[in-house]
């Protein structure tokens, strides 16, 4: 029983991991785009 709530919670935090590369990589695309933005609206 101790094993297999041990890999549920190895799991888990693994999703949760998976999850949040995903939202910090969307908030840097985001951030690179503004900045181009922002270029273009300099020249």
């Amino acid at each position: 029983m101790l094993r297999i709530l041990r890999n549920l919670m190895i799991l888990s935090f693994a999703g949760l991991l998976a999850a949040a590369c995903n939202t910090i990589e969307g908030a840097g695309e985001d951030i690179q785009s503004a900045g181009e933005r922002i270029e273009e609206a300099a020249d």
